[in-house]
């Protein structure tokens, strides 16, 4: 697939999602239909290597692609990252047997939705470390998993969970599929604030029985600063959702017509001046981030830098989109508030306030005194 060819295949999905997406967020429900055209496009297998049935698409590809898709909608572009994190991960670092690997990408191809299930009501985020709760025991057979997943994105639209969980005094990747016995799922994301429509639910494994070849990885994942998919993925998903509040408020001004002006607000120097101050940094914000999609070489400090910019203007971008529209943009008959709200995520991900700064900060050291900075 060309560069130009995924873009428009990105374009033509967000189209089609961005008609449920209002609706979606209402009912707090990722809608199926989005599902299913993502697996009947191919979008899934976007970086899985050609040689497996998949697109091959480098990171700037998928992130181009990532930036497009969430001005449709965020919660299902939400989605589609984790999956590309996933794969992206496991390609560059190569944390699968090559067998394993080969079985994952055929998946994919076929449609199959995969996440990464970490996150623990007790432990918090997995980047910060610490022990899983959840636990696998050795069995005749294989393993019996127990645990309790929170923000598992997808959730009973994926088919693939990769779990991860104690195995002994080790952590340890488990396959779980969606139709394994002991899988029960709870509904609460529905009152979430951001991304109410992705299916962040929580999930419980309770005494499921995990054949041996199940087992995925026996160690854990590399942290990302041996791999910069995740918060690329998930940058141009916030950055994709500030850029689709500039293109809506802009059209607002465009057919806001006050009785007293008689004409567009958007003929007002105040209203061009706010447009372009979020116009701007939106520009900058996309460059940086595809740069470090390009350049990144296992530089993390200019992943850490493109997201944190990038969710940083996602919130400016978003918040001052609310100040042009005035009244309407706190009500649902624009968007606005749905993007508003969306972006706040990203501050909570990845690498992201004191820790992306400071690994800014040592690379910047670094780059004048490498004795002086410490690790």
């Amino acid at each position: 697939m060309s560069q130009t060819n995924h873009i428009d295949l990105t374009k033509d999905l967000a189209t089609q999602f961005q008609t449920r997406a209002t609706e979606a967020d209402k009912t707090s429900t990722l809608p199926s239909e989005d599902i299913a055209a993502l697996k009947s496009s191919g979008y899934l297998a976007l970086n899985i290597p050609k040689q497996y049935g998949g697109f091959g698409l480098s990171l700037r590809a998928c992130t181009e692609a990532q930036l497009e898709l969430a001005q449709g909608s965020a919660s299902t572009a939400l989605v589609t990252a984790m999956q590309l994190q996933v794969f992206g991960a496991a390609r560059d670092c190569k944390t699968w047997t090559d067998e394993t690997y080969e079985r994952f990408c055929h998946a994919s191809v076929k449609g199959a939705l995969f996440n990464s299930v970490a996150t623990e009501p007790e432990l918090g985020s997995p980047s910060r470390g610490a022990m899983f709760k959840s636990d696998a025991k050795v069995t005749d057979r294989g393993y019996t998993l127990n645990g309790h997943k929170t923000w598992t994105t997808g959730g009973k639209h994926l088919t693939h969970m990769l779990v991860k969980a104690m195995c002994g005094d080790e952590s340890a990747v488990f396959l779980v599929e969606q139709d394994c016995p002991g899988v029960r799922w709870e509904e609460t994301w529905k009152d979430a604030l951001s991304f109410r429509a992705s299916d962040s639910h929580d999930v419980f494994f309770e005494n499921c029985q995990i054949p041996k070849e199940n087992l995925v990885q026996p160690h854990p994942d590399p942290p990302f600063v041996k791999s910069p998919w995740f918060p690329m993925m998930l940058a141009a998903v916030y950055l994709g959702s500030a850029i689709a509040a500039r293109n809506t408020v802009i059209q607002y001004a465009l057919e806001r017509v006050p009785t007293a002006l008689g004409k567009p607000i958007a003929t007002l120097p105040k209203i061009q001046r706010l447009i372009g101050e979020i116009d701007m940094p939106l520009q900058a914000a996309k460059c940086l981030l595809l740069d470090a999609a390009d350049t990144w070489n296992n530089n993390i400090a200019s992943v850490a830098t493109a997201k944190h910019f990038a969710v940083t203007v996602a919130n400016e971008v978003t918040d001052k989109a609310l100040l042009i529209a005035g009244g309407r943009a706190l009500t649902s008959s624009l968007p606005l508030e749905r993007y508003f709200r969306d972006v706040r995520a990203g501050q909570m991900q990845p690498p992201s306030g004191d820790t992306a700064l400071e690994i800014i900060g040592r690379n910047a050291i670094d780059s004048i005194s490498p004795e002086t900075s410490t690790t």
